[in-house]
């Protein structure tokens, strides 16, 4: 804060009285609050030029003017929130003020102490064996000692035998910071010791780092089970930072409401012998988790719901994270069985068991995030964007189209011409299963096909190709070699039955070949995949066809849907890979091209190969 800014609250107060001119306050008002701010605040960096600010104010002899104690103390508010921009700030004028004591229970025996605390301490076992617990205030480390044992024959040791624990601070507006790291440990492991919390004290301008404890009084709860925390707008101070150190230690899912976006701690002081007070904000929580606070902006829940929906949603969170282990095993069984590469299949399970153990999926909030991490993790694993998550969507019956219908769909569906030196192109954007195609195949011959089978050399279009079924890549191949032999094209390995099936050449087609000898250039993109990629690779290694563009998208051969057990979630797995004795296949990897360039300018390049090889015919 520059000079200027600080001395906003000088010149408020004097363009003030010079309106209103019913009651006097003496300069060292000013100086005193300014004073209070300088020694107390918690963020002493804001105060850049506060102690400039008080010596001038210490310099103006002019006598300050207001109607009365109320309005002088919101024009000393309005300047310091103006100069400060901290709402937590503020100066009343209270006359009447009794500064409430500090809360602290009672000196009471070890049994009554305990009485009283349970009063504020409510204990539920829930159906499913989920355990809910509200606390109204965060004990410190003294009364835990007292009471200790107490509360754990009383309470705790009936929460450690559940499976799961909503721990309820809707209610929660006061607590003790010694109690922060007690409440955090019991969900912790003992070792490694975790830093959660460092509490910076302006007054004594100390820090105090907070760490998980090695030691307490009974068994912790542990890190794995479930656990959920409710939160409300009136959930203040401690609780607040309970509640943020767990849920950014990845620990518990907050459900409810935004707290109240209070502070760790906030102290009225009186300004000199006057009924003046302010209110300061002399310690501040940074979390090392995250580089910043709760403090002022509230904990924002992972599940924000209405304070009185809270418990519904916490155990339905509950209920979807009791099933989550069930999911992730059966999905890394699945992969380990039926995954074409074994190998990769085999490490992608092992892997995924270890994520489940560490708790990577402890923070699912839906069967749709649950869905969507497993997916994401798959796809990361395996390398492969064909083993994935999917929906359990039955396919659609055939069509039933008239003639008319099929012919414009195909004349949609495949693009064709015949450019210079009579070379053809064709374009097509997906394949095709051989069942379906077979009964029309004569129509696409003659509405496609025959539009270029008779060029000289011919460009087939496969950049925007997402790929389909590879049924009838067999038999498209065939087009491009000679009816005298029969050549394995392809060997397909079937790890669900394991079995391998050759592609072959096909002796009979419908329409005429194209043949081997005539040039034939395959334009490719990033995007080409499946089906596509299998083609691709195929013309590729038997040397048939020249590839022009991108390096494929290194997909795999269509997937078959799983079902994971009875849970509703349901798993794409590539169950088929080529056959890879010959050397490395596509999938996962893409084939890369003869002549690698931008697919933009693929088939400009193509053409200039073509011409060149061609002879420059026009």
């Amino acid at each position: 804060m520059k000079m200027s800014q600080a001395l906003l609250l000088v010149v408020a107060l004097s363009a003030f009285g010079r309106v209103l001119i019913h009651a006097s306050f003496d300069p060292s008002l000013v100086v005193d609050t300014a004073k209070i701010i300088l020694d107390n605040y918690c963020s002493p960096e804001k105060l850049a030029g506060m102690e400039a600010a008080i010596e001038a104010a210490r310099n103006n002899t002019s006598i300050l003017n207001a109607p009365d104690g109320e309005s002088m103390a919101e024009v000393l508010s309005a300047g310091v929130q103006a100069t400060i921009r901290d709402p937590r700030l503020k100066v009343s004028y209270e006359p009447n003020h009794v500064p409430a004591p500090p809360r602290k229970l009672p000196p009471l025996p070890p049994e009554q102490l305990v009485s009283v605390l349970q009063a504020s301490i409510k204990l539920d076992i829930l159906e499913g064996n989920v355990g809910y617990l509200r606390i109204d205030h965060i004990l410190g480390e003294d009364v835990a000692e007292k009471v200790g044992p107490q509360l754990l024959e009383l309470v705790w040791n009936k929460v450690l035998p559940t499976s799961a624990l909503v721990f309820d601070l809707r209610h929660t507006t006061s607590g003790d910071v010694t109690g922060i790291a007690y409440i955090v440990s019991y969900f912790s492991k003992a070792e490694p010791l975790i830093h959660i919390d460092s509490v910076y004290d302006r007054p004594s301008n100390t820090t105090t780092e907070l760490f998980t404890l090695p030691t307490l009084l009974g068994e912790r709860y542990g890190p794995d089970k479930p656990l959920v925390v409710l939160t409300g707008g009136s959930t203040r101070g401690v609780a607040e930072d309970v509640a943020y150190c767990l849920q950014k230690l990845k620990r518990a899912t907050v459900v409810g409401e935004r707290t109240a976006g209070g502070s760790l701690k906030v102290d009225k002081i009186r300004v000199g012998d006057t009924a003046f007070y302010v209110t300061v904000p002399t310690a501040r929580s940074i979390n090392p988790v995250t580089g910043s606070t709760w403090e002022v902006t509230g904990v924002t829940p992972d599940v924000e719901v209405t304070e009185e929906d809270a418990l519904a949603a916490a155990l339905k969170v509950v209920d979807l994270r009791s099933r989550v282990p069930a999911v992730v095993e059966g999905a890394a069984a699945l992969v380990a069985d039926n995954y074409a590469f074994e190998e990769v299949g085999a490490d992608v399970a092992e892997k995924l068991r270890e994520r489940l153990a560490n708790g990577e999926y402890g923070s699912v909030l839906s069967v749709e995030s649950l869905e969507a991490k497993l997916s994401e993790d798959l796809k990361k694993l395996s390398g492969d964007k064909g083993l994935k998550t999917t929906s359990n969507t039955p396919p659609l019956p055939p069509m039933n189209y008239s003639l008319e219908t099929y012919i414009q769909l195909i004349k949609v569906s495949f693009h064709t011409d015949v450019l210079e030196n009579n070379v053809g192109y064709l374009r097509f954007d997906m394949f095709g299963d051989f069942e379906e195609v077979k009964p029309i195949a004569q129509i696409i011959v003659e509405h496609v096909w025959n539009k270029v089978v008779h060029t000289d050399a011919l460009i087939i279009d496969l950049r925007n190709n997402l790929g389909g079924p590879t049924t009838a890549i067999a038999g498209f191949c065939s087009y491009f070699f000679d009816a005298d032999k029969q050549l394995v094209l392809d060997k397909l390995y079937d790890r669900s039955s394991g079995a391998t099936t050759e592609l072959q050449t096909l002796a009979e087609l419908t329409g005429a070949r194209y043949g081997s000898k005539k040039s034939l250039v395959v334009l490719t993109s990033s995007a080409t995949a499946g089906a596509a990629e299998e083609f691709v690779h195929i013309l590729k290694k038997r040397g048939r066809a020249m590839v022009v563009g991108e390096t494929t998208a290194g997909a795999s051969h269509p997937a078959r849907t799983f079902p994971v057990g009875h849970t509703g979630v349901f798993l794409s797995i590539p169950t088929v890979r080529s056959d890879t004795t010959a050397g490395p296949a596509w999938e996962r990897v893409g084939v890369t091209p003869h002549i690698p360039v931008a697919a933009a300018v693929a088939l400009e390049t193509a053409k200039g190969i073509l011409s060149k090889h061609m002879g420059g015919r026009k």
